[in-house]
């Protein structure tokens, strides 16, 4: 088969977990044509992000690139052993760091960073890590290439952050770099994350797109399946740091994988699924360290156990929901539409919505993070129109939801699921449920998200 393997931070974040990667992907080269994507090793990413902070308010952040240098170079020097491939990604390496170095020192000098200098730094997690495993691999005696996501031939828009890659342009170079590379038997080893605009500038594609990474290139190339290798057997029921009687969920449709992931649900990206659901290719996920577990399959396939509607509990915290109120609200058309461009102008994202029947008033969830931003604009755009009476909020809310075909067209859904909270005395804030019926989510303080959880998927989960 062509398969394409992603591979975390968590799984690439030490020497050992190295080693363990190099072994998972020669025992599936022997029969198989491999593309792999890593992430950056363990917390790197973490780092560049409080330099990104640090920088632009002129702070020292040499203490910082230090560290990030001695655990890159200590990480070779404990993973490889032949010393010609050794230098040769040392001095890969030391470049990157160098002109990382000379880029940071620019930022703090100015006390200016923008989106395209921010995705720079970023971008580096993922280009010292690619040449890391490349170099590892060819330790091990296979052949391997490394590239960035942009030089393999992602290409994308100038949204620096979060930016979209353009398909028909991105496969045509996909297939025209490595098609005949994977064809001879080599194995590019390829950075998640990022991409370059026509321009040759870097771009990243948002936070954990790696899992994206992997399946555009797998709908590109027309592989067989995607693995996304992480530190769990799989997607779970619920949160394991919230519950331990977990389990995980062996077969998800497109569609109720990509719900959990809208909701937070570990080891997905929002995007990820679209281009594996558009080709159709099955994405399995799968733990690294752990190859008895067959994991969490994803494909186009249905499957509803009669005696489990719901597959997982989920939920969303670091949400603030707001609240516009008038009477004159009422059979004014084009109120909501007012609302939604004020807020979509400002590149504020609204999660959640729900309106009462009185049209009265209108709920929505948006992230913490754009609550002032949200409330100041609001109020600059609607309070002066004298139909807008009041717009208030609360910060310290989180959005439950149960996910699960199993739910479309059965009776007593909401039932047991208000049953079940009410029996706890959870106060509901909101609900809101869509036509596709494979997601029911509420609403209610952060503080009781954690008891709501464990209700629900004592309800609803098979043990």
């Amino acid at each position: 088969m062509k398969i394409v393997i992603k591979f975390g931070g968590t799984s690439v974040g030490n020497t050992e977990r190295i080693e363990n990667v190099a072994r998972i992907i020669k025992e599936n080269s022997t029969e198989n044509q491999l593309i792999i994507v890593t992430s950056a090793l363990g917390e790197t990413t973490d780092y560049l992000i409080e330099i990104i902070e640090k920088a632009p308010k002129g702070d020292n952040c040499d203490e910082i690139l230090v560290n990030l240098e001695k655990y890159h170079n200590e990480t070779i020097e404990n993973s490889i052993k032949n010393d010609h491939v050794k230098n040769d990604v040392k001095e890969r390496t030391q470049k990157m760091f160098d002109a990382l170095k000379k880029s940071v020192e620019g930022i703090i000098t100015l006390k200016q960073a923008t989106p395209k200098s921010n995705d720079q730094i970023l971008s580096y997690g993922e280009r010292l890590a690619a040449p890391i495993l490349a170099a590892k691999l060819e330790d091990m005696g296979l052949n391997s290439i490394a590239l960035t996501g942009g030089d393999a031939g992602i290409i994308t828009d100038d949204k620096f952050g979060e930016a979209t890659p353009l398909i028909k342009l991105t496969k045509h170079r996909l297939q025209n770099n490595l098609d005949s590379k994977i064809e001879k038997g080599i194995i590019p080893v390829i950075t998640g994350f990022i991409g370059k605009t026509q321009e040759e500038e870097i771009t990243t594609i948002g936070r954990g797109g790696s899992d994206y990474t992997a399946t555009l290139l797998g709908a590109c190339l027309n592989v067989d399946e995607i693995w996304i290798m992480t530190d769990v057997d799989g997607l779970l029921s619920a949160d394991p740091r919230i519950l331990e009687n977990t389990k995980v969920i062996t077969n998800l449709s497109y569609e109720e994988a990509t719900e959990m992931a809208v909701m937070g649900a570990k080891s997905m990206h929002p995007r990820a699924l679209e281009p594996a659901k558009e080709a159709n290719i099955p994405v399995r996920i799968k733990n690294s360290f752990n190859k008895k577990s067959d994991g969490t399959l994803i494909n186009d396939t249905v499957i509803v156990n009669e005696k489990e509607i719901a597959k997982a509990v989920t939920r969303i915290n670091g949400i603030a929901m707001i609240n516009v109120t008038g009477m004159n609200m009422a059979g004014n058309p084009g109120i909501a539409g007012q609302i939604f461009s004020i807020l979509g102008r400002n590149e504020i994202n609204i999660i959640m919505i729900s309106q009462s029947i009185s049209e009265s008033n209108i709920t929505f969830l948006i992230n913490k993070s754009k609550l002032t931003k949200a409330l100041s604009v609001l109020e600059i755009g609607l309070l002066n129109k004298e139909i807008v009476k009041e717009i208030k909020f609360e910060d310290e809310v989180s959005v439950v939801s149960i996910v699960g075909a199993g739910m479309k067209g059965t009776h007593g859904v909401a039932s047991r699921l208000f049953n079940a909270i009410s029996k706890k005395e959870i106060n509901v804030k909101m609900i809101a449920q869509g036509s596709s019926q494979l997601n029911l989510s509420f609403v209610v303080n952060e503080s009781d998200s954690v008891e709501a959880i464990k209700s629900l998927h004592d309800e609803f989960i098979k043990k």
